[in-house]
């Protein structure tokens, strides 16, 4: 249901996006967010947006990398700038809650998340 792309290589000091999409029929989409999880390191936030939208960072990436949202077309930006080689990591999107209708149900799921896009920053 989460779709990444973007990604890749980046030297230090230079710029990746990431978009996450959000694909099938919603009643509601709560807070989205990106992690990321660096090898032999646990799986970090980076970044969460709400829908109103209103963020928030994680201090080792605050000033440096930017999320966005667009409610309309179910997805989520992530601008990474002045990337430095700790950046390095597999970046997960990430959605706290779904609401959508089966039948005439109204239901949530919960912890929904991408598979994950590589991101490498090295010279």
């Amino acid at each position: 249901q989460l779709v990444e792309s973007g990604g890749g290589l980046a030297q230090p000091g230079g710029s990746l996006s990431l978009s996450c999409v959000a694909s099938g029929s919603f009643f509601n989409i709560g807070t989205m967010g990106w992690y990321r999880q660096a090898p032999g390191k646990q799986r970090e936030l980076v970044a969460t947006i709400t829908g109103a939208p209103s963020a928030t960072y994680a201090d080792s990436v605050k000033g440096r990398f930017t999320i966005s949202r667009d409610n309309a077309r179910h997805t989520i930006y992530l601008q990474m700038d002045s990337l430095e080689p700790e950046d390095t990591a597999v970046y997960y999107c990430h959605i706290e809650t779904l609401l959508y209708y089966s039948g005439d149900y109204l239901r949530s799921q919960d912890d929904v998340w991408g598979r994950g896009t590589q991101v490498t920053v090295s010279s």
